[in-house]
């Protein structure tokens, strides 16, 4: 009885093709092409966290960017991603360093956000928005009193487009208290709590 059942499974389901759901109407319609800015619209729907990416320039300088495009790889070894746009003044010093933390901005951080979006960072702008450093264990810089810190090593890049991806061992994870940055649809955002 279990053979019969399979093969009358297997008849339904391989041996007729399934009705197609493109009707001949739409099958030979053209796709108009898509845009860049269309793309990067699409894209937003996409909610993202919000993490500035940190290297030591010289001794004691830092420099940092924001950047949303950052997920997490492999837990074996623990590997993350990051992506920096080929004009970003962060791109010569990440592969010329190898090492770099990575800090996930709280709730309320948008401040510091737009601070590492814009390419020009001063002591001054740093002072005033309470921006501080902190060197982990291994070494490497992150933002102090973020949700997250990351150290990392770069282990691998790869250029994809107008961006080059860079793969980062983690060596080290502090986690704090609080809500993250969200970005969603081109506006920062915060986490809704239901009771």
């Amino acid at each position: 009885m279990r053979i019969a059942a399979a093969i009358l499974f297997f008849i339904r389901c391989f041996a007729f093709r399934a009705p197609s759901m493109v009707s001949s109407k739409t099958s030979k319609m053209l796709t108009p092409q898509l845009t860049a800015l269309e793309f990067r619209k699409a894209l937003g729907h996409f909610t993202t966290g919000v993490t500035v990416v940190t290297v030591e320039r010289e001794p004691g300088k830092i420099h940092g960017m924001t950047a949303n495009s950052f997920t997490s790889v492999s837990l074996d070894p623990m590997l993350i991603l990051v992506c920096v746009d080929q004009r970003a003044k962060m791109l010569p010093l990440l592969k010329k360093k190898k090492s770099f933390g990575v800090s996930v901005l709280k709730a309320g951080q948008e401040a510091i956000s737009e601070y590492f979006a814009k390419g020009e960072q001063s002591a001054e702008a740093e002072e005033r928005l309470s921006i501080r450093y902190r060197r982990t264990c291994s070494g490497i810089f992150v933002l102090e009193n973020a949700l997250l810190e990351l150290s990392c090593n770069a282990m691998a890049s790869h250029v994809a487009g107008d961006h080059t991806i860079f793969v980062g061992e983690v060596e080290e994870a502090e986690v704090h208290e609080g809500e993250p940055l969200l970005y969603f649809r081109g506006e920062y955002r915060r986490m809704a709590r239901h009771s």
